[in-house]
């Protein structure tokens, strides 16, 4: 019997190779796994350069590519054809490989990283083995993983190694391809425009962590990574201080962290159900926590904060009288953090740079029933400067800075979104509404005598005047809308008629 092994990391190869040596199996490898399997282990092993009779090439490039090897892990044991052209060419049957590859997606998270560097990072032979002893399962079992080494190789040694054994390991072995296959793919059209959508869009991933359930205690739920993602965000989030993440937890840091990255100014979110029921931008941190959370104090109990700045000590202490869930931002001053592990049940979570968008890939993928949805993220770039004021009176420049505010957190909140805002600090919001007056009717609400004096944001255009009518009832002195109702006139003089500012963005931010 034979066995093939040929690994980059090395972990428990000596013993794996140790085990299948006491159960009579001959040993071949290759350059660096040979030297260990070799000298550190001290074990009998061949190199494939004397089984194939041809030397590595290529600095290494080629050292398993040929006949000899593939002819041995693809000939079927069960066709006599197959068996008699292997023994015509004097090729042994090969019974087990054991690989892993070229540390492509650690070799491209390294800042600086060169495209020459991620290209000899790319592994040719490794899958290529991998994929041929899957595909022969039956007859060759196929280790990718080193913890499976031991129970493996026991089992080996007795004839306990099932066939459901090999192709569990078999789909194992194509799962680490396809993932290893999605990440080079990912880097590779890292270039391409968020236009460009491409016409196959393989999505590779790695399980990080079991969760207790999902949505619901009914639903088993598990947090992945995307293979050849950056880090930057929730999924890769060092958690600092309190119990396992939920589900639901993490799809609401996820939101936090994603609206406070769109500020540039020191910014502080309260999330309630993926959407901003308290957001503020302060030259103070803790100023803008304390302007969030007044924004709605009671759907701010049991929701998720999020900052875009390191959290200070001041900061940490505000948040003191309220029950949070989680905690999200870049970092943490010591006192800070010390500040908030004295609450046992808070989740805090140290995020790194704040950018939302931290990856090559430019989709926004999305599930539904048997598909995706893909789209380039909602990242236009839009300077407020450039919208055109359709009434006849034009916002102040304290309005418009409003307006920009309202617009930017309007893109955070579930369409129909309606946003009231005022000191660039978020007062009311309506939101998921299935017509737009009843979430301007929300949001004014929710803000109360503060509507009066502030500006509001609508993600999308207003179809009828009812719901200029009612924003100015709740005192609102400006909008900002997209424009393109075929009532723009109506709506206009609604506007007008209340002197009231109004500026098109001529874009919508829908989020569903």
């Amino acid at each position: 019997m034979l066995a093939l092994i040929s690994v980059y990391d090395k972990t428990g190869v000596v013993e794996l190779g140790r085990k299948l040596n006491q159960a009579e199996y001959e040993l071949v490898s290759t350059g660096g796994t040979f030297n260990t399997l070799a000298n550190d282990g001290g074990l009998p092993v061949r190199q494939v350069s004397e089984v194939t009779g041809s030397p590595e090439i290529l600095d290494g490039r080629v050292k398993t590519l040929h006949p000899v090897i593939y002819g041995g892990i693809l000939a079927r044991r069960d066709l006599p054809d197959h068996q008699a052209q292997i023994q015509e060419h004097g090729i042994a049957s090969v019974d087990l490989v054991a690989c892993n590859l070229y540390p492509f997606v650690d070799t491209i998270s390294r800042a600086g990283v060169t495209l020459d560097e991620a290209l000899e990072n790319i592994d040719i032979g490794g899958p290529t083995m991998l994929r041929a002893a899957a595909k022969n399962f039956a007859s060759v079992a196929v280790l990718v993983d080193p913890a499976d080494y031991g129970w493996v190789a026991e089992k080996l040694g007795s004839g306990d190694l099932t066939l459901e054994d090999r192709r569990g390991l078999a789909a194992k072995a194509f799962q680490h391809v396809a993932v290893y296959d999605a990440a080079v793919s990912a880097y590779l059209s890292g270039t391409s425009q968020p236009g460009d959508l491409p016409e196959n869009y393989p999505v590779g991933l790695t399980r990080l962590s079991g969760l207790r359930y999902g949505e619901n205690p009914h639903q088993p739920g598990a947090l992945y990574t995307v293979a050849g993602m950056a880090s930057g965000g929730i999924a890769t989030a060092t958690q600092l201080h309190g119990r396992e993440l939920s589900f639901n937890n993490l799809m609401d840091a996820d939101a936090a962290w994603r609206t406070v990255s769109d500020f540039t100014g020191p910014s502080a979110v309260v999330i309630k159900h993926a959407n901003p029921c308290g957001l503020a931008t302060d030259r103070d941190l803790k100023e803008a926590y304390l302007k969030a959370y007044e924004g709605d104090t009671v759907s701010a109990f049991g929701g998720i904060v999020g900052f875009n700045r390191m959290v200070t000590p001041a900061a940490a202490e505000a948040m003191g009288p309220v029950f949070y869930e989680v905690v999200v931002a870049p970092d943490y001053e010591p006192e800070a953090l010390e500040i908030l592990q004295r609450k046992r049940n808070l989740r805090v979570l140290s995020v790194g740079q704040a950018d939302a968008a931290s990856s090559p890939r430019p989709y926004d993928v999305r599930p539904l029933t048997g598909g995706m949805l893909v789209q380039a993220h909602d990242t236009l770039d839009e300077d407020p400067s450039e919208w055109k004021t359709v009434t006849q009176r034009s916002p102040t420049p304290a309005e418009l800075e409003d307006l920009a505010f309202a617009w930017t957190a309007a893109k955070h909140v579930k369409s129909n979104a309606i946003v009231l805002a005022k000191g660039k600090t978020l007062v009311g919001m309506g939101a998921g509404q299935p017509n737009r007056v009843v979430s301007v009717h929300l949001a004014q609400r929710a803000a109360g005598d503060r509507s009066r004096g502030s500006v509001l944001a609508s993600d999308a255009f207003f179809p009828f005047p009812d719901n200029i009518e009612l924003a100015a009832e709740a005192g609102v002195t400006a909008i900002v809308q997209p424009g393109g109702s075929i009532r723009d006139d109506e709506v206009i003089a609604a506007a007008d008629q209340h002197n009231l500012a109004m500026v098109f963005t001529g874009v919508r931010h829908f989020r569903h």
